[in-house]
């Protein structure tokens, strides 16, 4: 009796990463107002204009990454494997690293205090772990 190539469960089931599209989506949302409010809305003297900077560092990586997340999917779409693995890993990298480096970037802005930034070193390798996986996880 042959042996039948195990499906791929990615493409019979499209919607076991369709929370990266929605996260991704959302992110992206959050990350367009936290840009508006770092334009409009944070308070900008000479004092706090470093922190303010760094407050639109956070909005930026954040919508960049978002676009990543939400596109993830679409980009491990083919084949099976590795490319489902590739999809999760990176999928959970870009959405810790916007959390944790875009998050302390927030924190440091709001608060004027740089000693809230302490997890952005993390978020930032877990970010490019996400490019990482994409680009060595897809083989």
């Amino acid at each position: 009796q042959k042996h039948k190539k195990a499906a791929n469960p990615f493409v019979k089931n499209p919607e076991i990463m369709q929370w990266q599209r929605t996260l991704g989506g959302i992110s992206g949302a959050m990350s367009v107002g936290t840009g508006a409010y770092a334009s409009h809305g944070l308070k900008k003297s000479k004092e706090s204009e470093a922190y303010a900077k760094v407050f639109e560092t956070g909005s930026r990586y954040q919508l960049i990454h978002s676009v990543m997340l939400a596109a993830t999917p679409a980009i491990c779409k083919s084949g099976g494997g590795n490319h489902i693995i590739a999809s999760k890993v990176a999928g959970a990298c870009f959405a810790s690293g916007i959390a944790l480096f875009s998050g302390s970037c927030y924190a440091v802005g709001l608060t004027e205090d740089r000693s809230n930034g302490k997890l952005a070193p993390i978020g930032g390798f877990a970010l490019i772990g996400g490019w990482l996986s994409l680009a060595l996880l897809r083989r």
